[in-house]
């Protein structure tokens, strides 16, 4: 079964705007983030969604909403929201809610890569989980294996669905860094994305889910 997965992610919050790593904690939509959400929903007025999911942050929970309400009014069924940990952002523990340019400075640092786009650049996306997870003083946030590992289940939760049918749409609230996350993972050899992408933009993968998770994900637009 081969399904198109359109990932949104959240409108802008507090914490976006104030640059603050935001991963399991919560801020609320700022009102640039609300219009974030109804611009992503008039993209999406089109289609017909079989399926809708979001992590169980406030963030996402609120944009899925604001695109469902209008995919409605656009005269589609509404298909119910599953919410699940599974769809969180990165966890990033001790440094939850403090700056990003200290946090991913207190993580890279050490390792002669002062700043988040240098760990990428020196050391690949997945140093930045591991780099940091080294610095928190408590070692809660996610490792690379252990986001992956979360990220993953997230898409069997999906391919679990008994009610998706081959070529159906699904709706899915999602978060910066996993988007970027993804597009690195998933998408061509030669692309090496550092920057997040917008908040409200729509991301659209083809998830094939008979095979293998790296065979059967495919980016077909990225941050539109």
């Amino acid at each position: 079964m081969r399904i198109i997965l359109h990932l949104v992610r959240h409108g802008q919050t507090y914490f976006n705007r104030y640059n603050r790593l935001q991963g399991w904690s919560n801020s609320p939509l700022t009102e640039k983030g609300e219009s974030d959400a109804r611009h992503a929903a008039e993209k999406l007025s089109g289609i017909d969604f079989a399926a809708a999911y979001c992590s169980d942050t406030t963030r996402a929970v609120t944009t899925a909403r604001v695109i469902l309400d209008a995919n409605e009014r656009a005269g589609h069924a509404r298909p119910a929201l599953t919410t699940s940990k599974a769809f969180r952002e990165q966890f990033y523990g001790y440094f939850e809610g403090r700056d990003m340019s200290e946090a991913w400075w207190a993580a890279g640092a050490p390792h002669g890569s002062p700043t988040y786009a240098a760990i990428v650049r020196d050391h690949g996306l997945s140093a930045t989980r591991d780099f940091l997870k080294q610095a928190d003083p408590f070692h809660d946030a996610e490792s690379d294996e252990e986001y992956w590992r979360r990220i993953e289940s997230g898409f069997s939760l999906i391919a679990s669905n008994p009610h998706l049918r081959d070529g159906d749409h699904v709706l899915q609230i999602s978060h910066g860094n996993t988007l970027l996350s993804l597009i690195n993972r998933f998408g061509p050899s030669d692309h090496a994305a550092t920057e997040r992408p917008a908040n409200g933009s729509v991301t659209v993968i083809g998830f094939d889910t008979s095979v293998d998770l790296d065979a059967g994900v495919t980016i077909l637009a990225y941050e539109r």
